[in-house]
């Protein structure tokens, strides 16, 4: 590992050593396989190791975002029911000098990361541990997919919570390759490790919508800057076909993929080719998966056994995802001729800001605690930085001035939500507009208010 305030050079070799003191200092705390260990704490090359270590002796590592308030991760923390959190840098330190253990050639699960839905209430996904040859087939799904190689060179760019991190840098250090990791993502210090400022100069990237809009929008961004690259790779949110085929006009042929997948599973992948001769489409179902469209416009993919997923200690929720088979997330879309799938839209409870997913309803859970608000809705709206921010409609109580309301939402939203939950913009509505049945029109909200 090659250290430095902002960036982190990681080979296989050093890799290798730092997941088996990890795995050891993780059995020597008391954690043993099917175990669960939290961690909560922004990238870095430690935290890959430790997760990766984890993975490869049986123990499950629940990878929650860096950035939630104490109260919000203490709530997963108490749901995930961890042997071990770690949290904070000197625990982290701690897992790097356990003694060297045993691993095993491949992650025998995948880490746990929590969703929700339209309850608000976060639910972990959980795939529970694979015998030997089911690991050796889920890695190979991920790493034969995008041909990583002992050559290759990863620039990872996403926090280590999103689960496409660790599955690509997992993906190139298990391969024998190197990764470049950015602590924090920077569009300039993106740029400067793309040409090599760091040393090992890299072949791919993955890169959310709103990153890349981020690092095109740099001066004298063009062909040379993306040389190197043979992958980079988007998805987490929609991508706008101006910003697609502007990246394409910068990157090489054959270079810029784009997958569709979910915190549950992975359904398509698409070449570039592909998508010029289709432009919007998310691409064809990935190996050994079937893509369907029910009469409702769900999408629904039928998954290899490694796929399989339950939420964490919630059958009921279980089983309204699956369908002989075959599980959906709630997604709308339609599939061509081809096998090609388009999105016609994110389910209503789903706001995307920045590549993460935020739920309406948890923020209007607590939105709702602020006296004075009779009624909240929470949406998305267009973002050109963010692909959405998240949006709050009130409805404020009789005798309630509208103006304190907001400000006391805001204040409110500070103390109870992280960051990127909190809405960027509110606004005051006499009423809500609902459906027959007495649903939040979400999906409608923002035309109907005439906001932009």
């Amino acid at each position: 590992m090659t250290d430095s305030p902002d960036v982190e050079v990681l080979t296989a070799a050093d890799a290798e050593e730092a997941q088996a003191r990890a795995a050891g200092a993780l059995a020597a705390a008391g954690a043993s396989e099917g175990d669960r260990v939290a961690f909560c704490l922004p990238s870095s090359a430690a935290l890959l190791c430790a997760v990766l270590g984890a993975l490869r002796v049986g123990i499950v590592p629940v990878l929650l975002n860096a950035t939630l308030t104490d109260a919000e991760r203490d709530l997963l923390v108490d749901d995930a029911d961890p042997a071990l959190v770690v949290s904070d840098a000197d625990a982290l330190a701690r897992l790097d000098a356990g003694p060297p253990s045993p691993l095993a050639p491949f992650p025998r699960a995948r880490p746990m990361h929590y969703t929700s839905g339209t309850t608000g209430q976060a639910k972990g996904v959980w795939s529970g541990l694979w015998d030997t040859r089911t690991a050796a087939h889920a890695f190979a799904d991920e790493a034969d997919l995008w041909g990583f190689g002992p050559h290759d060179v990863h620039l990872v760019c996403s926090p280590m919570y999103h689960s496409v991190s660790v599955r690509f840098a997992g993906g190139t250090l298990l391969r024998g390759g190197t990764c470049v990791i950015l602590r924090h993502f920077d569009a300039g210090r993106a740029a400067e490790a793309l040409e090599g400022a760091y040393g090992p100069v890299p072949t791919t990237t993955f890169l959310a919508p709103s990153a890349l809009t981020r690092l095109l929008a740099l001066p004298h961004t063009g062909p040379d800057r993306f040389a190197s690259l043979r992958l980079l790779v988007h998805a987490g949110s929609a991508c706008p076909p101006a910003l697609k085929r502007a990246a394409l006009d910068v990157v090489g042929p054959g270079v810029l993929w784009e997958f569709y997948g979910s915190t549950e599973g992975q359904f398509t992948a698409c070449p570039p080719e592909e998508w010029l001769q289709r432009p919007g489409t998310v691409g064809r179902a990935r190996e050994g998966r079937t893509l369907t469209v029910d009469d409702g416009g769900a999408v629904w993919c039928r998954t290899p056994e490694f796929g399989r997923f339950t939420y964490w200690r919630d059958a009921a929720k279980t089983a309204s995802a699956w369908r002989d088979g075959a599980f959906t997330v709630g997604d709308l879309g339609r599939i061509d001729d081809g096998g090609y799938l388009f999105l016609d839209g994110r389910r209503d409870d789903l706001v995307i800001t920045g590549g993460v997913n935020v739920y309406p309803a948890e923020v209007e859970a607590a939105l709702a605690e602020v006296p004075g608000v009779a009624e909240v809705a929470v949406f998305g709206l267009a973002d050109d930085r963010w692909g959405q921010r998240v949006c709050a409609a009130i409805v404020a109580g009789r005798g309630a001035n509208a103006t304190d309301v907001l400000a006391a939402c805001a204040d409110h939203a500070v103390g109870h939500l992280a960051a990127y939950k909190r809405p960027k913009q509110y606004e005051v509505v006499d009423e809500l507009p609902k459906t027959s049945t007495g649903k939040v029109r979400r999906l409608a909200l923002a035309e109907l208010l005439r906001l932009e």
